[in-house]
């Protein structure tokens, strides 16, 4: 774990798009969720080399680089969607209901999107010649019996959201093997960086973050022990572009960085990188939260020449930096 005060201020990191992996320039791209938080990153590397396409239901804030394109629709419009996987070379799959506080309350809703709109996808690309980059995630592991946690992992879901998408993770590969489809599903762990919204059980960073730039006391659920491996939003970037080129396809990778931080730790460490004069309190853990994550990344590394580039405290730095900007 890390120790806070041996880090180094305002550390800046790489620019944003630096060093990026690069696709054919003739490829042709659909972006699902790709007004969203991840989507949007995946977007702006994208755009100056590529066609793209944005299929979401919503537009972002700020709009989209030139020259991309914006479909409004919903991935269970099967319909339409099949319409635009067929024009795209390579699908990244980022659109989901990502609330797992949402899925909680609304597992039937959820599962709509989460499994429902995938496995559409993958039967629109199973039609095609068309590659599926799909955005799973850590949380299909549940309770690790064991750190780091490799791929071949126990996983056993706290949450309706890590359930959909395990079984849409497990779709991926059996798409691959079945059918031939070129599949790839990255399990992201604890993305964070600028844009990101804050969630009930997602966005802790982006919490902290805006409490202590509000002057606000950091709220820790409970006793700050947790630890997680906290992935800038550029690596996922770079490991979704090494996803859309590599031949290691109908497999699935841990996205992380292989460190863990205490969310205490943690709290602390962006009170000092935003000088905010705040305390950090405790308030009651939640229902469906895990004790320890931390990603073995080592199959990414190898197969994918995936290796983060993005210290914490670079990250955290260049999230604060946006936060008060776009204040």
């Amino acid at each position: 774990m890390i120790d806070p005060s041996d880090r180094r201020p305002h550390e800046t990191g790489p620019a944003p798009t630096e060093s990026l992996p690069s696709l054919d320039a003739a490829d042709s791209v659909l972006a699902t969720g790709g007004a969203g938080f991840i989507g949007t990153h995946l977007v702006e590397a994208l755009a100056p080399d590529h066609s793209v396409t944005v299929y979401d239901t919503d537009r972002p804030a700020d709009g989209h680089p030139p020259g991309v394109d914006h479909v409004t629709a919903d991935v269970r419009d099967v319909s339409t969607l099949r319409d635009y996987v067929a024009d795209a070379d390579v699908v990244f799959h980022e659109a989901a209901v990502a609330d797992v506080s949402q899925s909680i309350r609304r597992p039937v809703a959820t599962h709509e999107t989460n499994l429902d709109g995938t496995l559409s996808l993958l039967e629109c690309a199973r039609d095609t010649d068309t590659r599926v980059v799909f955005a799973s995630s850590a949380a299909i592991y549940g309770h690790p019996e064991r750190l780091p946690i490799c791929e071949d992992h126990p996983k056993r879901p706290t949450t309706p959201y890590g359930l959909e998408k395990l079984a849409a993770d497990q779709y991926t590969r059996l798409y691959a093997d079945l059918y031939d489809v070129e599949t790839v599903a990255l399990r992201y762990f604890n993305v964070y960086g600028p844009r990101q919204g804050a969630g009930d059980y997602s966005g802790v960073i982006t919490t902290f973050v805006r409490q202590a730039l509000a002057g606000e006391d950091l709220t820790v659920h409970g006793d700050g022990e947790q630890t997680r491996d906290f992935v800038f939003v550029e690596d996922i970037v770079r490991a979704n572009l090494l996803a859309a080129t590599t031949d290691a396809v109908g497999e699935s990778y841990n996205v992380g960085t292989g460190e863990s931080v205490t969310i205490r730790e943690l709290a602390a460490l962006i009170r000092r990188l935003s000088d905010a004069d705040v305390d950090i309190v405790h308030t009651e853990s939640r229902a469906g939260d895990i004790d320890h994550s931390v990603a073995d990344s080592s199959k990414a590394e190898r197969r994918l020449d995936f290796e983060p580039t993005v210290s914490l405290e670079a990250g955290l730095d260049r999230t604060i930096a946006w936060f008060e900007a776009s204040d």
